[in-house]
């Protein structure tokens, strides 16, 4: 009678326990589960915050170097470049500063230093690579910046990697100045060579070679000038003392590079170092 009552047999009261107590562990396990993925979305956020913390400390930093480098850039564009620096106020002869060196062969500045408009480097072909003295004014912005932060740029010279030319890299040295301007050797030497210099197919100036003192093995030539009447093959010439020539205006015949950094229209003097066996004369 009991159990009719209550609408429930023993058999299905148990069933129920026993179903009761059998859920108990997956509630549990759950509740587990639960509080494991609270855990891990905690988590989550806490590596993307730290994440986006460091990507935002990388971007201020890249900021501050981005503009560093454009301040950089446009104070020394801004700024008309002396090409001897400081050392143009020392004095005028020429033939006292070494601009450029090829081994063990240094190159002496041709004409007088107030004269001096630019200093340019272009490629040519089946020449000797030269090492410019000085510090190069059109550098990449991160090389300048690299530069002035370790203190490592060459002062004194400034000069200009001139686009143009195929060869040798860095194997053409042109010295900017007005045209009628004296030039004198780069090198103690004798000359060994004096020729039309030939632009366009047309002769304008002469080339001049000169077999250098201290390397019997190359030929330094300069081009881009009126030879000296006077000079003979055969002479021997002092660095910085004896006139080969003046620098002639080639302007309406080409654009010359060079007037990129200069005040005129760039008329300069080349001076290339070949190998030896590039000359004619023994």
């Amino acid at each position: 009678m009991r159990a009719a009552e209550t609408g429930a047999t023993p058999d299905l009261k148990a069933r129920h326990l026993f179903g009761t107590v059998a859920c108990m562990p997956y509630r549990a396990h759950a509740r587990r589960h639960r509080r494991r993925a609270r855990r891990l979305r905690e988590r989550a956020r806490q590596t993307d915050h730290s994440r986006r913390t460091v990507w935002q400390a990388v971007l201020g930093i890249a900021a501050a170097i981005i503009t560093l480098i454009l301040v950089l850039s446009a104070w020394t564009n801004g700024q008309p470049v002396s090409p001897l620096g400081a050392i143009a106020a020392s004095g005028d002869r020429p033939g006292t500063i070494v601009v450029a060196r090829a081994g063990l062969l240094s190159l002496k500045l041709p004409v007088a230093r107030g004269s001096v408009t630019a200093i340019g480097y272009h490629a040519a072909p089946d020449t000797v690579a030269l090492s410019p003295e000085g510090t190069q004014v059109n550098e990449g912005p991160l090389a300048r910046l690299f530069h002035r932060i370790v203190g490592s740029r060459g002062g004194g010279i400034n000069y200009y990697e001139l686009s143009g030319g195929t060869g040798t890299d860095n194997a053409a040295l042109d010295i900017g100045a007005a045209p009628g301007t004296d030039v004198f050797a780069p090198v103690d030497g004798k000359v060994v060579q004096i020729e039309p210099y030939v632009i366009n197919g047309r002769s304008r100036g002469a080339r001049i070679d000169i077999r250098p003192d201290d390397d019997a093995t190359v030929i330094v030539s300069l081009t881009r000038i009126a030879a000296d009447p006077t000079l003979a093959i055969g002479e021997p010439l002092q660095a910085g003392t004896t006139r080969v020539g003046s620098i002639i205006d080639l302007s309406e015949l080409e654009h010359q590079e060079l007037a990129h950094y200069t005040q005129d229209s760039g008329n300069h003097v080349t001076i290339e170092v070949q190998p030896a066996a590039m000359s004619v004369v023994p």
